[in-house]
């Protein structure tokens, strides 16, 4: 990896860098330190001076970048559309080429640490719902439903999707389930825009 600029990463930035697609992988399972040590070619001793805390703040700190990754991603996707259905359309789309890009390889990395959670590293649920929270909200913006709470239903009925979808893309080594979902809820996007009677 280097940067646009030419240089390199640093051994802190490359240590993130492997966690991260370690995660999306194989969870959190798979990205123990000596496997991020391996994966990004650091000295094991520079962990703990850059990482006191050890794995624990290596994922945490991982995971807020790839989630803000994931937020441009996101906007990125919606912002080109002004109706509902199309908005749908094109966030699974850009989706479905995530998965075909990683060749079926790369899942969610807060979604696959969630699944991951146990009494070792219970600290990080609260980061994990942070994370899918602020998806949420980013995606109700980008939707003009008269109620909000109806905007932010609609958004965790979304991501909901598209993390079932990651899981069904591993499995099936295909996109169909992001081009499935993706067409649905873009019908219902488009039904749901309309004010609800009373």
């Amino acid at each position: 990896m280097t940067h646009k600029d030419g240089t390199q990463p640093g051994s802190r930035e490359r240590m993130l860098e492997a966690a991260i697609v370690l995660m999306r992988g194989s969870g959190l399972s798979g990205a123990g330190i000596n496997e991020i040590v391996r994966a990004s070619a650091a000295p094991k001793g520079s962990v703990y001076h850059f990482f006191p805390q050890g794995k624990l703040q290596i994922t945490a700190e991982a995971l807020t970048v790839y989630s803000g990754r994931v937020m441009a991603f996101i906007d990125q996707a919606l912002a080109g559309e002004s109706q509902p259905g199309d908005k749908v359309r094109a966030l699974f789309a850009a989706f479905a080429r995530r998965v075909e890009e990683g060749d079926f390889e790369r899942s969610c990395a807060v979604g696959t640490v969630s699944l991951d959670l146990d009494d070792e590293v219970q600290a990080l649920q609260p980061l994990l719902a942070a994370r899918f929270a602020d998806w949420m909200t980013l995606i109700a913006g980008h939707f003009d439903f008269a109620d909000a709470a109806r905007r932010q239903s609609f958004a965790g009925l979304l991501l909901t999707a598209i993390e079932g979808a990651y899981v069904r893309s591993r499995a099936e080594r295909t996109s169909l389930a992001f081009v499935q979902a993706g067409a649905w809820l873009a019908e219902l996007a488009e039904q749901a825009r309309q004010p609800v009677e009373d």
